[in-house]
């Protein structure tokens, strides 16, 4: 099969389309035939050898965790799941024609492979951050980078659970943030008087790590009410800092529902071929996503 691998830590030229063996689900898990793959900012800092305590990475390695496709292996002890199901969910090394995948749920129907690839890790993570930010129903959520993949699944499930958000984005992606249903602003100077006049924020996230988490303490007044999953500096200002955890099955099944019900869409921005995986990480290094980046198979 055809498979995304690096050899050695660095940057996106160190990526290389090889001939690979293919994988074979054991017990516990399921292979599938990818149709699509899911760019995480996760891959990236893998590759660029970021000490990642979930993810330990022995070189040569594959990239990806996150996949959609049709299952053509059923590992022993599973049951609920056959042979051409249509299934999302976590593995690794899923930049490659077959992938095993450890933790999935079944698309929903009308689905398509590429938008349903965005959604695995992107779901636990928003789930994960908006549990421990411990904002309730009827508060009002800060999301400081909210158009990329993980603001957009927060701000869906936030309105969903009756929480207000706010979002900060660039210009161009305001009617994009207004669609999900938050009251959006600017990032850029000033971006914090902003946010006051537009009401009262009971917690934040940061989603982007652009050096804003002064700021957020300041806009709630209590570091235990900001949550970051970019910046890694966040714990000297008394904020948690969340970092990558992998999907379960409990968040691949809220999006399934989420989705079923209408309530969940996270756009597919970009899409790639297994030959441009190194395009795709440049691409999501850069930021400014709107959605969802993702591989084409």
């Amino acid at each position: 099969m055809k498979k995304v691998n690096f050899a050695e830590f660095g940057g996106p030229d160190v990526l290389r389309l090889i001939d690979a063996e293919e994988p074979h689900a054991g017990p516990g898990r399921i292979r599938v035939a990818v149709r699509a793959a899911g760019v995480n900012p996760v891959d990236w800092r893998i590759r660029e050898g970021q000490v990642l305590g979930a993810h330990p990475t022995e070189l040569p390695a594959g990239v990806g965790l996150d996949a959609a496709g049709v299952v053509d292996e059923v590992g022993e002890g599973v049951d609920g799941i056959e042979i051409g199901d249509h299934v999302f969910g976590e593995g690794s090394s899923t930049y490659a024609e077959f992938a095993v995948l450890s933790a999935w749920a079944r698309m929903p129907e009308g689905l398509p492979f590429e938008e349903a690839a965005g959604y695995p890790s992107v779901m636990e993570t928003a789930l994960r951050v908006i549990r421990e930010v411990g904002v309730l129903p009827g508060q009002t959520l800060l999301v400081s980078g909210a158009s990329g993949g993980v603001g957009s699944a927060v701000l869906q499930i936030a309105r969903d659970r009756g929480i207000a958000v706010i979002g900060t984005g660039s210009a161009s992606s305001q009617d994009y943030l207004r669609g999900l249903g938050a009251l959006a602003t600017t990032y850029g100077e000033g971006w914090a008087e902003r946010v006051r006049q537009l009401g009262r924020v009971d917690a934040a996230l940061d989603l982007a790590g652009s050096g804003v988490i002064r700021e957020l303490v300041d806009l709630t007044g209590d570091p235990q009410k900001v949550v970051s999953i970019a910046d890694l500096r966040a714990p000297e200002s008394g904020v948690r800092f969340s970092g990558v955890a992998g999907s379960v099955p409990e968040a691949l099944a809220e999006a399934a529902r989420l989705i079923a019900r209408g309530k969940l869409h996270i756009p597919v921005e970009k899409s790639y071929t297994l030959a441009e995986a190194a395009a795709a990480h440049i691409d999501s290094q850069a930021g400014h996503t709107r959605g969802r980046r993702v591989m084409v198979v």
